[in-house]
């Protein structure tokens, strides 16, 4: 624990953080890069939940739209 809150915590923390970022980005491509490790991050932290199904899914697809988007170049 830091500061009181747990590491499961913090990493929802960095994942919302991250997502956040991604969504202030111009460039589509960074955009996509970003949202990807946000996306990554949301996984690890439904995993960290005991397995929250929900985030893992949704994060999943999240980050196989973004991964097809990023091999096919397009924006």
């Amino acid at each position: 624990m830091i500061l009181g809150i747990s590491l499961t915590e913090w990493v929802g923390y960095l994942a919302s953080l991250v997502l956040i970022l991604s969504f202030m980005m111009k460039n589509i491509r960074n955009l996509r890069w970003v949202n990807s490790m946000g996306a990554i991050l949301f996984v690890v932290y439904g995993v960290m939940l005991d397995i929250s199904y929900p985030i893992i899914i949704t994060n999943s697809f999240i980050l196989s739209a973004n991964i097809y988007y990023l091999l096919l170049g397009k924006n």
